[in-house]
This record gives C-alpha cells, sequence and structure tokens, in this order.
C-alpha cells in the first residue's frame, strides 16, 4: 500500500523566509568558500614557513661556511670537491685530516679556525633539527671547523611554545639536506640545490661584513608527513570552528534584518488586505524615508483618495434617490388624493402630474448626460468650430426667458471679439459646446434675482503654461454663493445654500456636466464671486494656431 500523503499543508514560503534562506545561502557559500582559500593558503604558505624556521636553527652551518670561505680564500673548492659540501653540512660524517689527533673530548679549535676580524658567531636561536654529535666537523684540506652549538632550551613566547599555536613540523635530516644549497652573491649555484620560488635564504658574510653567499633552502613539496598533516589539519580545524562561530552570528543578524526590513512590507500587505475588505480607513505607519517609507506614504495617500470616492458615491447615491424621490412623491400625493376622492381628475391635476414626469425624466436624462460626458474624454468630433457664434446662437434662443424675468443682458464686452475676422476658433464639438453655454445661461436664469444683471465678454489670452485660450466670463448679480461653496459647484446635484429651492426645477447638473464636457475639450471651468454681486463663471478653451494672436 502506497503511503499516505500528509493532509497538513506545508508552511507558505513567505518573502520573510525566502531573504532568511537566501542569506544564509550566501553565508554558507561564503564561508565554504572562505575554508577552500584557507586550506590552499596554508598548503601554498606552510612550505616557506617551515623553510624559514629549519634554515634559521642551521646558523651553525652558517658558521662553517663563513669559515670555510676564510681559510680558502673562496667557494672554489665546494665547485670542485662536491663531496666536500656533503662533509661540511652532515657533522660528524666526514674523516680527520691525517696528523690531526682527537684526546677525547672536544679539543678547543685552533684561534686561527675561527673568523677573525671581530666575527663572532651567531647567537644560536634555536635547536639543530637533529641531534649533534659532539664532535667537531674535519676540515677536508686543514684546519677544524666549529663544531654545531648545543641546542638551547626555547624561550618562552618563541617559535615552538605550545601556548602560542601548533608549532611547525620538524623535518628529517633525508628531506632536510637535500633541499639546501649555497649560492654566491652573483646568485650562481656553488653546491647543493638551486634556489626555488618560496624557499628561504639566510646571509653569509665575510671578515670584512660584505656578502660572499646565501645558504638557501627550498620549501618541502606538498603536505605528506604526518606531522604536516596534523598540523594543516589543527589550523583548519581553528578556522571551520571560527567560521561557524561567525556563521551562526550572521545568521542571527540576518534574521533580524530581514525581519526589520521586511516589517513594512508586511504592513502594507495587511494594510491592502484591509482595503480589499473594504476598510477604507486603513493606514499604515511610516519610518525613516526611504523607498518603502516612499510607498507607505503612496498607500496612504491612495487609502484617502479611495476613502473620498467611496464618500462622494455614497453622497452621489443619496442626492441621486432625494432627487428621484421628491417627484415621486408628489406623483404618489396626487394619485392617492384622487383615489380618495379628496381632488378629482381633472385637467389641473393631469398637468401637475405631467410635470412631475417631466421633471423626472429631465432629472434621468441629466444624469446620463453627466455619467456619459464623465466617461467620453474626448468630445465625438474633433472639428474646428466657431464658439463665440454658438454663444451668440445659445443667447437669442434664451433672451425671450430672460426679459420675461426682467433679466438685462450687456454683450458689450462680447461684440468686438464675436464679429472680427476671422473669429477665433478651438477644436471640438460644436453640439456639446452649444449645451454647454445653454447650461451657463440656464443657470444665471434660474438663480438670479428678478431685475438683475448678466454681463457677458470675451477676450483672447494665455494659460499660464503660454498656450493662447479663448476666455468667455458670465457675470450676473446676486444672489452670490458662499466663498465655501465656490469649489463644490461643480459636482453632481450640489445646490448653494441660497438657490437650494426646488422650485426653479433645477436638478443640480447643468454645471457638473458643463465642467465635464470642458475638459474634455482640454480646457477650464472655474467660479469665483462676481463683482456684480452674483457669480462669476469663466469658460477657457484652448484655440488653434491660425487664430491665436
Amino acid at each position: 500500500m502506497p503511503p499516505l500523503r500528509s493532509l497538513v499543508p506545508s508552511p507558505p514560503l513567505t518573502l520573510h523566509r525566502k531573504a532568511f534562506i537566501a542569506l544564509a545561502a550566501l553565508l554558507v557559500a561564503l564561508l565554504l568558500i572562505f575554508a577552500g582559500f584557507s586550506r590552499l593558503g596554508l598548503q601554498r604558505g606552510l612550505g616557506p614557513y617551515v623553510a624559514e624556521i629549519e634554515l634559521a636553527r642551521m646558523d651553525w652551518l652558517a658558521e662553517r661556511l663563513q669559515s670555510h670561505y676564510t681559510q680558502t680564500g673562496g667557494w672554489d673548492r665546494l665547485r670542485t670537491q662536491p663531496g666536500l659540501w656533503g662533509e661540511l653540512s652532515h657533522p660528524g660524517s666526514g674523516q680527520r685530516r691525517p696528523g690531526s689527533q682527537r684526546t677525547g673530548g672536544d679539543p678547543t679549535p685552533p684561534t686561527d679556525a675561527r673568523p677573525q676580524g671581530g666575527d663572532a658567531p651567531s647567537s644560536h636561536t634555536g635547536p639543530p633539527p637533529y641531534p649533534f654529535g659532539g664532535n667537531r666537523g674535519p676540515i677536508v684540506g686543514g684546519g677544524d671547523y666549529p663544531p654545531p652549538p648545543p641546542p638551547p632550551a626555547p624561550p618562552e613566547g618563541r617559535l615552538g611554545d605550545s601556548r602560542n599555536g601548533p608549532s611547525p613540523p620538524q623535518r628529517h635530516p633525508d628531506d632536510l639536506f637535500p633541499r639546501l644549497g649555497l649560492v654566491d652573491p652573483q646568485e650562481r649555484v656553488v653546491a647543493g640545490t638551486a634556489p626555488q620560488p618560496g624557499g628561504a635564504r639566510l646571509a653569509l658574510r665575510g671578515l670584512d661584513g660584505q656578502t660572499i653567499g646565501h645558504l638557501v633552502l627550498a620549501p618541502p613539496q606538498g603536505v605528506r608527513s604526518e606531522a604536516d598533516q596534523a598540523f594543516l589539519a589543527q589550523h583548519l580545524g581553528f578556522v571551520a570552528w571560527t567560521g561557524l562561530a561567525g556563521l551562526a552570528l550572521a545568521l542571527l543578524l540576518s534574521g533580524w534584518l530581514a525581519r526589520r526590513w521586511l516589517a513594512p512590507v508586511e504592513a502594507l500587505a495587511t494594510g491592502a488586505r484591509g482595503i480589499a475588505q473594504g476598510h477604507l480607513h486603513t493606514r499604515v505607519a511610516v519610518q525613516g524615508n526611504d523607498e518603502l517609507a516612499q510607498l507607505a506614504r503612496t498607500f496612504n495617500t491612495m487609502a484617502e483618495q479611495l476613502s473620498s470616492i467611496e464618500a462622494s458615491r455614497r453622497q452621489w447615491l443619496g442626492d441621486v434617490a432625494h432627487e428621484l424621490r421628491t417627484p415621486l412623491a408628489a406623483m404618489r400625493a396626487e394619485i392617492e388624493a384622487v383615489q380618495d376622492g379628496v381632488r378629482p381628475f381633472d385637467d389641473k391635476t393631469a398637468l401637475r402630474l405631467h410635470r412631475q414626469v417631466m421633471r423626472l425624466i429631465q432629472l434621468v436624462g441629466d444624469l446620463r448626460t453627466s455619467l456619459d460626458a464623465a466617461g467620453t474624454g474626448a468630445p465625438s468630433a474633433q472639428v474646428p468650430v466657431h464658439p463665440l457664434s454658438l454663444l451668440t446662437e445659445a443667447l437669442a434662443s434664451m433672451r425671450p426667458r430672460l426679459a420675461q424675468a426682467s433679466i438685462h443682458v450687456d454683450t458689450a464686452g462680447l461684440n468686438p471679439l464675436a464679429t472680427q475676422s476671422p473669429p477665433p476658433l478651438v477644436r471640438g464639438d460644436a453640439q456639446q459646446l452649444h449645451q454647454v453655454f445653454m447650461n451657463l445661461l440656464e443657470n444665471s436664469l434660474r438663480y438670479t434675482d428678478a431685475g438683475g444683471l448678466l454681463h457677458i465678454s470675451a477676450c483672447e489670452a494665455k494659460s499660464p503654461d503660454g498656450v493662447p485660450n479663448l476666455q468667455v466670463r458670465l457675470d450676473d448679480s446676486a444672489p452670490g454663493v458662499p466663498a465655501h461653496e465656490l469649489p463644490r459647484i461643480f459636482d453632481r446635484l450640489y445646490r448653494a445654500e441660497t438657490s437650494r429651492n426646488r422650485d426653479h426645477g433645477g436638478s443640480g447638473l447643468g454645471l457638473a456636466i458643463c465642467r465635464a464636457i470642458v475638459l474634455a475639450h482640454d480646457g477650464t471651468l472655474t467660479a469665483e464671486a462676481s463683482p456684480l454681486g452674483g457669480l462669476r463663471i469663466t469658460l477657457a478653451l484652448p484655440l488653434l494656431e491660425n487664430s491665436a494672436p
């Protein structure tokens, strides 16, 4: 029977976990690279280091070679007698010169066999790499050489002290002497092995202090002996434990940093879920001035705009319901009065019902026009039109009603520009622009007291960005609009306090429709207090280039 799959879902791989895993993988990779390069560096650097230590302990050989150079006057004998190099570098391995006597013990070498001129043998810095006998080395061709000094105990803190780390591995003479060599000041090989890269060298000096050659020691090749391997393993173990401790600390730090860096992202995700669930009051905390802080500010701005849009939508729906309820309530009252016999169904009742139905039709039509104008963007017909001719036509159709309301119309500021040749041209939809002028005139007619004044003017000017515009200005007399309500008079279904009476018959959508159409024509429509005591509406449309001043 195949094993049953676990019904418990695996935890999601969050961004925090991904960041932590990525940082951990990077740190592990860096640790492995560090360990690899440390091993390679130790393998390559161990040989030269050991060679330096071994050569530093062979000052006895340097003294012998310096004595040989002084007695023989150069390195010619070493060049011509290869066996002499082995006798000099291996104490006790050569034969004594005939005639020399051995009386037991180690007689003191004659004074003429020592370096003259006050050049005493250098002090011994460490034990030789192998046990030495008590005999002096024999002189091949005359004289005795100084024997290797006894190995003193290494002082504390010197190389080889176990408290300073593992000592370098000791080499057997069979491995040491094949790597020894002697070169003259011109770097020519006198005896032994030629200098090798990474090898150690010890300067040899004559009685006058001049360099007479160098004792060279090639580094051991590879890690072959158990001592070498133990030395390398001990150092690599130290590197490994140090790297693991650093890795643990780095992982803790990376976890803390990942949580700190991604906390704003988690807050944004929580805020976005709140917005999606309809909690438009959700805001996120802003910390710092980095990119995440800017993202948080942008999120809060978006949430505020969504909250404002939702509040406007609710208010708009409430206004629409209120506007529709008024004529419907009036029709219901008329019908119920007829049904109850309170009022007979005569021509007057039918006329009142017809007015309410027409009001509903006008309201629904204005709502549709407002929505269409706000969503169309660019006008449907992009053709050159004469806006002042459209304004003159709209004014001609409204003059009888304006005269009936005893509103005087002053067009002294309009006629000069309207009659010039060629007239100013704009690009747009003539039908929509005619509707704008009709709505503006209708607004002045409805909300201007009887016996008032309507002043219409037009001029050509430039916008703040330097674009030539046609400006049409309508100023009417009292009543005016309070300053705090001026920014809202272009909102749908909004009526100022002084003109809220529905006896005027307005739906509250005329100015909203005008603004939507003007914006679709890349123009502007603004409202401000008029010097005549009422409202000033300023319409600006961009002129075509051939009609610009």
